[in-house]
């Protein structure tokens, strides 16, 4: 089975992602790290890959074809995408919503802790990440309206899509794994 998980900046999709691959036994592909794999072969920065990523389409291309190919390749996955539900319909397809001052709550709490995922950002406040995050939504939003005619966010492209804001992570991982093994074949 592949299971896309897509969900908001703070929801926990990546916690809950490497989780649900864990218990089953599943590899995880995640397309942040693809990104970033891709961007250092083209000696560049995410940042910078990601911007051209905006003016480019053939840099989605790239990501999709990769995407793709995973999925000729395996019927049992984890991926974790802004667009997998899309390009892989057969894939069980969740989405993981929070507020989003939750949501920079959370992401502040963990750079605190590991600042490595926060590359040229220059995320020093729960102002900054918040900031951030508006930003990247909005882009992501107008990128895939225009590139794919498709809203990542509206629930009706999902089999299960969860509101984590007022959850724990053991809350939205039991919910998670609860509706997958009702519907493993």
């Amino acid at each position: 089975m592949i299971i896309s998980f897509n969900g908001d900046e703070g929801s926990g999709k990546s916690t809950i992602a490497e989780k649900v691959a864990k218990v089953l036994g599943y590899p995880r592909y995640y397309m942040g790290q693809i990104f970033r794999d891709m961007a250092k072969k083209r000696g560049m920065t995410l940042v910078e890959y990601l911007k051209l990523g905006e003016v480019d389409p053939n840099i989605d291309k790239e990501v999709d074809d990769h995407l793709l190919q995973l999925a000729e390749e395996s019927n049992d996955f984890i991926i974790e995408s802004r667009t997998a539900w899309h390009l892989i319909p057969q894939s069980l397809k969740i989405y993981l919503k929070v507020d989003e001052k939750e949501g920079a709550k959370r992401i502040f709490k963990q750079l605190q802790k590991n600042n490595s995922r926060n590359e040229d950002r220059k995320i020093d406040s729960l102002e900054d990440v918040l900031a951030s995050n508006r930003k990247r939504k909005e882009t992501d939003d107008l990128r895939y309206k225009k590139y794919y005619g498709i809203d990542i966010r509206n629930s009706k492209n999902y089999d299960f899509f969860l509101d984590t804001t007022k959850l724990t992570r053991e809350e939205v991982f039991k919910q998670v794994i609860t509706y997958i093994k009702k519907h493993k074949s």
